[in-house]
């Protein structure tokens, strides 16, 4: 959720502290601030509410020079966004200063415990109470490293750390528990960091730290071990993506590079994984498990926000191809409401960041029960790619876009090549179906990229809406999953209110709300159900609401029912999920520019939600 960055080495820590700061900031932008150890082995510290670059420029950086250094971008869980519960926190006695990401759930307690001790707090922070337990064990024992260890075992809930202390000011100490942080392996430097994005421009050469994992970094390298003194050996893995794929390239924001980045994505998703004339798909990372998800009786889906919507997808997908009973789960709902899970259940798990704090809690609680896990994450080396059982990466590439966009897409397209993959297995499908299938896949990138080519059109729909003060989305069977992530996109970055329904549920309740002011998005594709739609759309024009309709470039008699047509191309119900979810991604765009808002960054949300 936050975003962390921790410098160790021989050149000044502060530009490379505040260069992470900045390719993080999409993790969190409520404040930031820097801790660094000078020269006179004292920690000088200043933190800001509001963007890196507000915090940047108001920042001395001639008095602000040292070798060893940490900074933070925070997204704010306990006490508002301003300066004084801005990251770093100081201890007490300004000896120990930490960053932290995650949330202390037994602050209070510790607080308490702390105050009748004769502690003090300047903060309504969880992280500033952290700072101070580690300092009432340094008092006892006198060793930073076994004080930091020892306040560790005190807390319950999540953390990523790093610290330093003004007594021992050669080294930094970071820990893990439930929140993401890696160790970058430079020459003659470390960087550490809660995110690969901070130090691919030094090194590709990262290190992951796994649960209850903690490292003491000096100038000359580091050592690991658990909070618990065990000594422990990671294995170095190699960052995959190019710095080119997290900057801009010319794109006004990354969510519209990311949304033309589409035909890339899709390509790399089912890069090699299946054979153009057969249909066969293969994927390499479920081979250990294939057999359970064969005979499992029941899949069950679970996941957070844009990914639950893959999730629903995914459900119509596997249940009308394979023949095999589907739940989706709000992965949140899931790890507390004590699920009926089987042994011979197949749990998918799906996280563009692989670190989404609901989606580990799920999966560990299916793996308490004994079920296969599977897991469809797009970042390598992530928490939930590490835990399951086996796995298929999406191969999206960073997105650092707020609103997910090529993610989705590349998750769906994920599952469509698991459906297969069963399909093909179980026999549910016939050979021939199957190559039409392959056939209609080599082309959908070109179809992705003819829809980006028209974007004007687009565009010039959601500016005569960018008012607009509610929005209703609807689709049916499996465009209806389509309907609630093209609402949530609309709500994410342009502040205006929506919500996607199931088309023939309108008129169970959400009818009353149409009038003239109401524009309507209807996701009506030439399939089985199309007149279906159709009538839905007429109970919309018979109360005057306005029609925008997402509808196939064949369909010819749309243009008698809808104010607006948003075109995309015709392709088989697996993928039309992906084609329609594009124009309702520029719509959503196109309105939130027109509107001013801060479409990378918008407010109270950040990418990756690693804390409950």
């Amino acid at each position: 959720m936050c975003g962390i960055v921790g410098y160790v080495g021989k050149r000044n820590s502060l530009p490379i502290i505040l260069d992470g700061l900045k390719r993080m900031e999409y993790r969190g932008y409520d404040s930031a601030g820097v801790s660094i150890i000078n020269s006179e082995n004292k920690i000088i510290n200043f933190k800001k509410a509001g963007k890196v670059d507000e915090m940047s420029k108001s920042i001395d950086k001639d008095i602000f020079s040292g070798n060893i250094g940490i900074g933070h971008t925070r997204w704010a869980t306990h006490g508002i966004p301003n300066d004084c519960n801005a990251h770093p926190h100081f201890d007490m006695d300004d000896n120990i200063v930490i960053v932290h990401n995650g949330i202390i759930e037994n602050y209070k307690q510790i607080k308490s415990k702390l105050a009748d001790e004769g502690y003090t707090f300047k903060t309504e922070t969880d992280t500033e109470v952290l700072a101070n337990l580690i300092n009432y064990y340094f008092k006892q024992t006198g060793e930073f490293e076994k004080a930091v260890r020892l306040a560790l075992t005190d807390v319950n809930g999540t953390y990523g750390i790093a610290c330093l202390c003004a007594s021992e000011p050669d080294k930094m100490i970071i820990a893990r528990n439930g929140s993401p942080l890696l160790i970058g392996i430079g020459n003659d430097e470390t960087i550490v960091s809660s995110d690969a994005s901070a130090v691919i421009n030094h090194t590709r050469n990262v290190v992951y730290l796994e649960e209850g994992d903690m490292a003491i970094i000096k100038e000359n390298g580091f050592k690991m071990k658990t909070i618990y003194d065990e000594r422990i050996f990671r294995e170095a893995k190699e960052i995959d993506f190019l710095i080119e794929s997290i900057e801009k390239g010319g794109y006004d924001h990354f969510m519209l590079k990311e949304i033309c980045e589409q035909p890339d994505s899709i390509q790399n998703t089912y890069r090699g994984r299946i054979n153009f004339d057969t249909g066969i798909t293969k994927l390499g990372g479920l081979e250990s498990v294939f057999d359970k998800m064969l005979n499992a009786k029941r899949f069950i889906i679970t996941a957070c926000g844009t990914a639950w919507h893959a999730g629903l997808v995914g459900e119509y997908m596997l249940e009308q191809y394979c023949k095999v009973p589907v739940e989706v789960e709000y992965a949140s709902e899931f790890r507390y409401r004590r699920p009926i899970i089987n042994p011979d259940d197949v749990v998918i798990l799906i996280s563009q960041s692989g670190e989404t704090a609901d989606t580990l809690a799920a999966l560990r609680e299916a793996k308490k029960y004994g079920a296969t896990t599977i897991g469809v994450v797009n970042v390598i080396g992530s928490t939930i790619a590490r835990e399951v059982d086996a796995g298929t990466y999406v191969h999206a590439g960073p997105e650092i876009g707020v609103a997910s966009t090529k993610a989705f897409t590349s998750q769906v397209m994920s599952l469509a090549l698991i459906t297969l993959m069963l399909a093909a297995e179980k026999k549910t499908i016939s050979k021939d179906s199957l190559k039409e299938i392959a056939t209609e896949l080599k082309s959908l990138p070109g179809k992705i990229q003819n829809m980006i080519d028209i974007r004007n059109e687009y565009k010039k729909v959601a500016e005569l809406f960018k008012d607009s003060r509610n929005f209703l989305y609807l689709g049916r069977g499996i465009n209806f999953p389509v309907a609630l992530e093209g609402a949530l996109k609309l709500k994410e970055i342009s502040y205006i209110h929506a919500e996607g329904y199931p088309a023939a549920e309108m008129k169970h309740g959400p009818i009353a709300l149409i009038d003239e002011n109401m524009p309507v998005v209807f996701i009506a594709p030439k399939d089985r159900i199309y007149e279906k739609v159709i009538s839905n759309i007429e109970e919309v024009r018979a109360r005057s609401g306005k029609i925008i309709v997402i509808a196939t470039d064949d369909d010819k008699d749309i243009g008698s029912y809808a104010d607006h047509i948003l075109r995309v191309p015709r392709s088989s119900a697996l993928f039309a999920p992906i084609l329609n979810v594009i124009p309702l991604q520029f719509l959503s765009y196109y309105m939130a520019v027109a509107r001013g808002c801060n479409v990378d960054q918008p407010r109270n949300l950040a990418k990756s939600v690693t804390v409950e």
